[in-house]
């Protein structure tokens, strides 16, 4: 399996950077982590050198391939309702890209940060802020495992949002207050086998940018992300060893007028891998709910005109539930869980 190899001099190249090395390392060495996240942050993603534990990540994928090839009573057991996809489990064929009107063939868990009841952001934004739905009763120690996973790349998405401010003229925490008591949302996916039709992909998640600040992506267990890199259409994207994918979304967009793109991608099941099923990881990093997303003073320019007006986080966070099919009771695509042409 290959991964988008930095080759070329433009907009093309997703490029391995060391978040220890800016942390540590020199002034040269920190302003060329700085130089390389930004160049590489044209194509909207990075391949990020983290120091997560690789048996962090091992147990919870153990623990995550255990649930979901539970019955589906089992699993139906851990939805929560009027969560909107942001605690607990998601059926199959639910999500849907808002491209699309085929729903993503992927079943999902997810699970956040936990705040204590009379806290005011969970008294504003009670549906941002519910209890862990994780499968503790069938499979024990699963909660343990997945909280030290989203506590541990909490951290690397902080630490590498120091490293995107720096590199915009900011003092290295500007994005740290926006991150306090934040939704950061994990979801471990798993995309089942499309057997059928030989010789033709399938596209498990139809194409889309994310939301939040910036996703962090652990090595999967199988190829299929898909990076839309301009001139070269759809490349492949596999992070080295010990390498996480960092892709950034609509609401650093936004913050920065454009100067950082939001990254479009896609999950895709590829000719000859019809018999294999997909388990991922993805940690949304999001901004506390009530944050005003405005630009930047100096992403403002003669050359990058003001671009968008303010928007608070959460309001523009529940349009996209729904631009997503993840509003139960106001779905835009039904979602009956039955498996989509392959194909398309």
């Amino acid at each position: 399996m290959t991964r988008a190899e930095p080759s070329g001099t433009g907009d093309d190249r997703i490029l391995d950077v060391d978040l220890v090395a800016f942390e540590r390392g020199d002034r040269d060495r920190r302003r060329a982590v700085v130089d390389g996240v930004m160049r590489s942050l044209r194509t909207g993603f990075v391949y990020v050198a983290h120091d997560v534990p690789e048996d962090v990540i091992d147990d919870a994928y153990a623990k995550l391939a255990a649930f979901f090839r539970m019955p589906d009573d089992v699993k139906r057991r851990f939805v929560v309702p009027g969560s909107m996809g942001q605690s607990g489990y998601t059926g199959l064929a639910v999500e849907t890209a808002a491209s699309r009107d085929t729903p993503d063939w992927k079943e999902m868990l997810n699970w956040g940060r936990e705040l204590p009841p009379g806290h005011p952001l969970r008294r504003k934004y009670p549906h941002r802020y519910m209890e862990r739905a994780l499968p503790e009763p069938v499979v024990p120690g699963i909660s343990a495992s997945l909280s030290l996973l989203w506590d541990r790349f909490l951290g690397v998405q902080t630490r590498f949002l120091r490293v995107v401010a720096t590199g915009l003229g900011a003092e290295p925490t500007f994005f740290d207050g926006m991150l306090a008591d934040g939704p950061t949302l994990a979801r471990a996916i798993r995309y089942p086998p499309m057997r059928g039709a030989p010789g033709t992909d399938y596209v498990w998640a139809g194409e889309h940018e994310d939301i939040n600040l910036i996703t962090a992506l652990p090595r999967a267990t199988a190829r299929g992300l898909q990076v839309k890199v301009e001139g070269r259409g759809w490349v492949d994207a596999v992070a080295p060893a010990g390498h996480c994918i960092v892709n950034t979304g609509m609401m650093i967009a936004r913050v920065t007028n454009g100067a950082v793109r939001a990254g479009p991608h896609r999950v895709v099941a590829h000719a000859g891998d019809d018999a294999v099923e997909r388990f991922s990881v993805v940690q949304f990093c999001h901004p506390s709910p009530w944050t005003i997303l405005a630009p930047m003073p100096q992403c403002v320019t003669p050359e990058r005109p003001l671009r968008d007006a303010p928007v608070e986080a959460g309001d523009w966070l529940d349009q996209v539930l729904w631009d997503i099919n993840l509003c139960e009771d106001a779905r835009r695509v039904p979602a009956d869980g039955s498996a989509p042409k392959k194909g398309m």
